[in-house]
């Protein structure tokens, strides 16, 4: 029995601009990790996989002295062809490059995922033996929330049921090649390959994808690229703490942890007071080195009078992300005789893990009294103690 022909389609015809920071011109699939570029990776990737008969990468029209600079040498890569003004077109550009060499089936692969590896590219082509067509997907972890305007609300889909979708997505040739010259002719644009499928009736089955195949898009997307190949070699764990105290006056109602507590007492100070969320957000910005909170909200600025302190956090777990970095855990350490915190505590750590885009599992928030000692004991105001753990590039 004759051996199924397997042919590529590697789709870099984008200018790869959304990854692009400080000032780098350079698109995204030319641009270098650990000294080989992006889609150098990726095509060396199904080159090192004995199943692929070709590869034929469609380019955009203005990259063509950028690919021959790769230098990219072997029997089984075609010569580039142009692609289009969509993705979808890009395909559609690749798959009648391909028509004449009729291959029984392609894998389609974006450029920009440069960590596919052997065994995902054998488990997409091992469904191709029952289905029509396959991709690898991995499950939703986070909750998802559907908005009709982007402000609001109006459901929150059932996760059990939503997976992300990775390349390479195989098809049988002649089958994805009809079905994307048929969508050409309509006025849509698929989001992939799969999607054509679905559309045009094929049977299309899933793998387990792989969390490392990511798709560089974004400028941090490149740090985490290093980290793949490197390993946490790259990487280096950083602590900060963070200390607040606000007093009491007359009130019913105090914030802390980003939850609204009534109260007999409210606390005193610039923006809500958040006694909680000013340690945690100091703790956060001393563990990379960018002062606290009245450096970056100044008491001075009368903008923040009554401010949300989700606002500052918020502002520090940006600093941290743009640094390339992550933050791996928060404790939180609240000292009042009251109101009573214990049964606050999960509404708190949803707030933060919103604010911050962390699983609720890495914050901690606790609570104690003075005894009845001091200022605390005397009811006369709150304090919170906080520290923050956070990976973030190594400099040496």
């Amino acid at each position: 029995m004759r051996e199924k022909s397997i042919a590529v389609i590697v789709v870099a015809a984008g200018r790869g601009e959304r990854a692009s920071a400080n000032g780098e011109s350079e698109p995204k699939q030319y641009r270098r990790v650990d000294g080989v570029a992006v889609l150098e990776r990726t095509i060396d990737a199904f080159l090192a996989s004995p199943q692929v008969s070709q590869i034929l990468t469609v380019i955009h029209a203005d990259h063509g002295e950028r690919y021959a600079a790769l230098g990219l040498s072997d029997d089984r890569l075609l010569p580039p062809v142009i692609g289009g003004e969509s993705r979808q077109s890009s395909v559609l550009a690749g798959l009648k490059a391909l028509a004449p060499m009729r291959p029984d089936l392609v894998l389609i692969q974006d450029a920009a995922r440069p960590f596919v590896s052997t065994a995902l590219i054998g488990d997409v082509v091992a469904v191709l033996a029952q289905l029509d067509g396959a991709l690898p997907a991995l499950p939703v972890t986070d909750t998802v929330k559907r908005s009709l305007d982007g402000q609001l609300v109006a459901t929150t889909e059932d996760r059990n049921q939503l997976f992300a979708a990775q390349t390479p997505q195989g098809f049988r040739f002649s089958q994805i090649f009809s079905a994307h010259m048929r969508a050409s002719t309509v006025r849509r644009q698929f989001t992939d390959d799969a999607e054509i499928a679905e559309w045009a009736g094929l049977r299309v089955g899933m793998v387990m994808g792989d969390r490392n195949n990511i798709k560089i898009t974004h400028p941090e997307d490149f740090v985490r690229a290093e980290r793949i190949i490197h390993g946490d070699s790259l990487m280096e764990t950083r602590v900060g703490t963070g200390f607040d105290v606000h007093s009491f006056e007359p009130g019913d109602v105090v914030w802390l942890g980003g939850v609204r507590i009534p109260y007999k007492f409210k606390l005193n100070g610039h923006s809500d007071s958040d006694v909680a969320l000013h340690a945690l957000t100091d703790a956060i910005l001393g563990a990379i080195g960018e002062g606290d909170i009245g450096v970056h909200f100044p008491p001075s600025d009368m903008q923040w009078k009554g401010a949300a302190s989700t606002i500052f956090l918020e502002h520090a777990g940006k600093l941290v992300t743009e640094r390339g970095g992550r933050i791996v855990n928060l404790d939180v350490t609240i000292v009042c005789e009251g109101p009573r915190i214990a049964e606050h505590v999960p509404a708190m750590q949803g707030v933060i893990a919103a604010t911050l885009g962390i699983a609720t599992s890495r914050i901690a928030i606790k609570a104690t009294t003075s005894e009845r000692l001091g200022f605390i004991g005397r009811e006369e105001g709150i304090v919170a103690m906080a520290s923050a753990s956070v990976e973030v590039p190594r400099v040496d």
